[in-house]
Order: C-alpha cells, then sequence, then structure tokens
C-alpha cells in the first residue's frame, strides 16, 4: 500500500513539474507575432507597435469586430 502511494506521488510530481506544456521559442514567438500583423495587412509603426506588444506578450483583450456595412434583417 505505501509503495502504490510513492509511486502516485511520484507519478504526480513528474506529471506537474515535467516539462512546461507551452513553452515557446523566441523564434517561434516572432513567427506568431509575424503572421498576425501579416494577417491585420499591418504597416508602418502599426505593424511596429503590434510586434512590439506582441513579442513582449502585453496584449490586451481581443478587439470587438467592426460593425459590418451590410444591415442585418430585424427578427420579428
Amino acid at each position: 500500500m505505501m509503495l502504490r502511494l510513492v509511486a502516485v506521488a511520484g507519478l504526480a510530481a513528474a506529471v506537474l513539474f515535467g516539462a512546461p506544456a507551452f513553452a515557446v521559442t523566441a523564434k517561434q514567438k516572432q513567427e506568431t507575432c509575424k503572421f498576425g500583423a501579416d494577417d491585420q495587412k499591418l504597416e508602418g509603426a502599426k505593424r511596429k507597435s503590434f510586434m512590439t506588444k506582441c513579442m513582449a506578450n502585453a496584449d490586451g483583450p481581443a478587439k470587438k469586430p467592426a460593425k459590418s456595412s451590410v444591415p442585418r434583417p430585424n427578427p420579428q
């Protein structure tokens, strides 16, 4: 019984304190940020600002999508 408890505790420690699941290298982060800037078609100062915030992981809440210019039908 004691051996089983030690084995379970060891397994739990190995799982919890193992390699981080979300480890990202600087190169991977830069590629992700570049993709985001390209996707938003950012240029110049806006792109530089986006890249700086993205690389610093200082992103705020997601922006609300722009309002569509297509009128929606009124639900009846």
